[in-house]
């Protein structure tokens, strides 16, 4: 009984109906659902339209428009904002020919919404293209009844204490396992670039990496593969919360650790431009840790203890191996003298423009400071 009053109505209706009107011929028409970051930062809106014929690219694929009102993006009084495609995938969920298209959002004068980072996040990537720059981000998130608590915990009470839940095994240790691996398949699926996942520290808590990712392309995967998180959960009528600390006291919060490496990093002789670039991070905490989460800190505030496998967000710290470190250099890449590094910062509701964005200022653009440089 308790589980089934954490799930939502909506989970319960009859999907076989549902797959009886999905198997319908559609003809030549397609199906294409526009993405969105909507005003929070966090939040992806959605809607969709037809077209008369597969898009073979994003050129193919039309801009549209939306109630930015109703959004928290604009005005009643001038609410019209627009829908510029940037990336397109398979839909999983209406399946082919039908699209997903993640957009970025203007205003009414053409230019980026508050809350569309990609825009700046693209003009720093083409700026270090010769870099090559290499990103890997581990999406860390908690499954939630839809009465906020977490999914499968005891109504009145908590589970037993972290340890036995990382990596598990077995009914008494993981909730979930059917979200994560319909999010997996889906995510293969659209052509997302997701490369693994994982049951994390905290009961009902879990992971999945994107990557490795070029450029603007870390932002665009990480995104779209949120999105699909979240239209899966909607199925099984539970919540995903990317909350970088769901569960106050003694439980590990949820971050967004980010790998990173350049060309010359992946050489032989690498860990000394690894080196290099954490000595400039190190010079730069208080910028990063400002754009690490969408409300300059607070966020991974609650979350950046130095306790549960973090760092403490006043201070830098690197180390090989160290979990508890701000940046750890993993022992493979300590032995092998090349490879990359890993950003232990993000929170796990960050915004992945704004974190790679910063990221490629402070190391290749050689920025310091908590201003950044317009290179328009």
């Amino acid at each position: 009984r308790a589980v089934a009053m954490s799930v939502s109505h909506s989970s319960k209706l009859n999907k076989l109906v549902r797959e009886q009107y999905m198997k319908l011929p559609q003809g030549d028409l397609v199906q294409v659902t526009y993405v969105w970051i909507d005003g929070s930062g966090e939040g992806v809106r959605c809607k969709s339209r037809t077209l008369e014929k597969e898009p073979k690219s994003i050129e193919d694929v039309p801009e549209w428009n939306f109630d930015g009102s109703s959004t928290a993006q604009a005005e009643g009084s001038n609410s019209d904002m627009f829908l510029v495609p940037v990336c397109m995938f398979r839909d999983p969920f209406c399946l082919d020919p039908n699209k997903l298209v993640l957009c970025e959002v203007l205003k009414y004068n053409r230019k980026p919404a508050e809350t569309n980072l990609r825009h700046t996040c693209k003009k720093v990537m083409d700026l270090v293209k010769d870099s090559h720059p290499w990103f890997g981000m581990e999406q860390e998130y908690t499954l939630l009844g839809i009465n906020g608590h977490p999914y499968g915990w005891p109504d009145n009470g908590f589970p037993g204490p972290q340890g036995p839940y990382y990596c598990g095994v077995g009914a008494d240790k993981v909730y979930g396992r059917d979200i994560v691996e319909s999010h997996y398949k889906a995510c293969l699926y659209a052509g997302v670039k997701i490369c693994g996942t994982n049951a994390e520290v905290m009961p009902s808590q879990w992971e999945f990496q994107v990557g490795p990712c070029e450029g603007i392309e870390m932002g665009d995967h990480l995104w779209m593969a949120r999105f699909i998180l979240h239209r899966v959960c909607e199925d099984f009528g539970v919540v995903a919360t990317l909350d970088p600390k769901p569960m106050t006291g003694n439980w590990n919060g949820a971050g967004c650790h980010t790998n990173y490496s350049t060309e010359e990093m992946r050489r032989e002789g690498g860990l000394k431009h690894i080196e290099a670039a954490i000595e400039k991070l190190s010079k730069r905490h208080d910028y990063h840790i400002c754009v690490y989460d969408p409300r300059g800190g607070r966020d991974n505030s609650r979350r950046l203890t130095g306790y549960h496998e973090t760092s403490n967000i006043f201070e830098f710290s690197a180390g090989v191996a160290n979990r508890g470190a701000s940046i750890r250099i993993p022992r493979q890449v300590g032995q092998d003298g090349y490879g990359y590094f890993e950003d232990r910062r993000p929170a796990a509701n960050c915004d992945p423009y704004a974190v790679t964005e910063a990221i490629m200022r402070t190391t290749v653009l050689n920025e310091t400071g908590v201003e950044t440089k317009d290179y328009a």
